[in-house]
């Protein structure tokens, strides 16, 4: 439960803090990088320490986890320009693609179906007063003291985390006579996702198009090397289930839409409507509350009403608070931003939860690490790969913007930093220029909540069962 407090609030944190840090660090055209090479790392590396934890035990590998995070944490608030600050991001990275999957691993193997379901609300509870608490703290840091101090709040928490699970959690014994580690299916996973990145970071040139041509030769190559590894990283047999298919490709579309749109709302709220980093923070909340509180009401619905049926009212709520934004422009209220957002946290507060449960209670207990990380790993490249569309998109509209306008892109920096004479900016031509650009931002955002929605109802319907308590072949048919 600290673990995920740990790393709810980081990611709002940043969000909150990050115009602020893009004003004295310069460098918006990186904006999008400080997030991506975060999630990139934390992605690559989560199906890697599921397979490790199913092999060698979840203990060791969660303090690992936990060093490369706080480490990161430091780095990252000691980094005097943007280049540093992404290199210490994707350390911090490497470290988050532990923390979390492991910390619902550790649900899914400790409790039984009934149990897990209460679980999963308990700890979304956590994870949203965590939340809560990161935009409002980022805000308060970053006013009154600086914005180092946003990654140094991290290592309290974590010491605290890593001393309780070294110190408390007791292994159960491990099958020493398991197939080694699937290094080379983790190393093609890796450049597939690399190439793909850089390939949509510079979309538009011949360059780009080359690495994305070369992202996909690699996946292919992939695909062939994990069919043939005896324990694959990425578990091809478990795709042929369609729960398991339908639970992966809602986590890429709805990672895409929400963790997506989430990372420039605060870039829109104080460079747009004019406000300052804590009424940033306090833009999110509604979305986490939301989240949360659908979380824990879901989770206690899900054996009465079933995972699809949550999961598809969850999704239509995604949509409709995406498509809602998409009407959002210069003139627009902060009250109608929280509002669609609010939307947008509910959907995913009804839909994440029911599908975790479901694969959960659908794969048997030596399977559940790797299963678990899978689906942590298609939410995770979903938000990296629409990070990384959106920031692209953001930067080339508000170049030809300014281009078009006639208009300094210095301002921008100018604008975002509250530089004297920042306020006269708040009404000219430099406004509008972002306005427009992030539109394009919540545009793309609604066309993968769109995707989300037709995928999940193609979700099969079955009645839960802990496969992984009782070893049955398959779930119970409900009709």
């Amino acid at each position: 439960m600290l673990s995920l407090f740990l790393a709810s609030m980081e990611s709002t944190v940043v969000a909150t803090a990050m115009p602020t840090i893009v004003g004295q660090l310069g460098g918006l055209q990186h904006y999008a990088w400080v997030f991506s090479a975060y999630m990139l790392a934390s992605t690559t590396t989560v199906p890697l320490y599921g397979k490790l934890s199913d092999l060698y035990g979840r203990r060791r590998l969660y303090a690992a986890a936990m060093i490369f995070f706080l480490a990161g944490s430091v780095l990252c608030g000691r980094s005097g320009s943007m280049n540093q600050l992404i290199f210490a991001r994707a350390l911090q990275g490497l470290g988050a693609g532990g923390i979390m999957p492991l910390a619902f691993i550790l649900i899914g193997e400790m409790f039984s179906l009934e149990q897990r379901a209460k679980m999963q609300g308990l700890f979304s509870g956590v994870w949203g007063v965590s939340s809560i608490v990161g935009p409002l703290l980022g805000g308060y840091l970053v006013n009154r003291f600086s914005w180092h101090w946003v990654f140094y709040v991290n290592v309290i928490p974590g010491l605290l985390a890593a001393g309780f699970v070294t110190g408390g959690y007791r292994e159960s014994p491990r099958d020493r006579e398991q197939p080694a580690v699937d290094y080379a299916g983790a190393a093609w996973l890796t450049l597939s996702v690399l190439l793909l990145l850089f390939g949509l970071l510079d979309f538009g040139t011949s360059y780009s198009w080359f690495l994305i041509l070369s992202a996909l030769v690699s996946f292919f190559v992939l695909v062939w090397v994990e069919r043939r590894a005896p324990d694959p990283i990425l578990p091809t047999g478990l795709f042929r289930e369609r729960l398991f298919s339908t639970a992966i490709a809602h986590g890429l579309l709805a990672g895409c839409a929400m963790f997506g749109s989430i990372s420039f709302v605060p870039l829109y709220v104080q460079s747009v409507l004019g406000t300052n980093a804590t009424q940033a923070g306090l833009t999110i909340t509604p979305l986490l509350l939301g989240w949360v509180g659908a979380s824990v009401i879901g989770m206690r619905l899900i054996l009465s009403m079933g995972y699809r049926r949550l999961s598809v009212t969850g999704m239509i709520l995604l949509a409709a608070g995406a498509f809602l934004m998409t009407l959002i422009d210069a003139d627009s209220s902060r009250a109608l931003l929280m509002t669609c957002i609010t939307m947008m946290g509910i959907g995913m507060g009804l839909s994440i939860p029911s599908f975790l449960v479901a694969v959960q209670t659908s794969v048997e207990r030596r399977q559940l690490g790797t299963a678990t990380s899978t689906l942590q790993f298609s939410r995770s490249i979903g938000g990296t790969l629409g990070v990384s569309v959106m920031g692209a998109a953001l930067s080339a509209r508000l170049a030809s913007n300014l281009s078009a306008s006639g208009l300094d892109p210095d301002l921008v920096e100018k604008l975002l930093e509250r530089q004297p004479g920042a306020e006269a900016l708040i009404d000219s031509g430099v406004r509008l220029a972002l306005a427009d650009a992030i539109h394009l931002v919540f545009v793309i955002a609604f066309a993968a909540a769109v995707l989300g929605l037709l995928a999940v109802l193609f979700a099969p319907r079955t009645q839960l069962r802990d496969k992984a308590a009782d070893h049955e072949p398959s779930a119970v048919k409900a009709g």
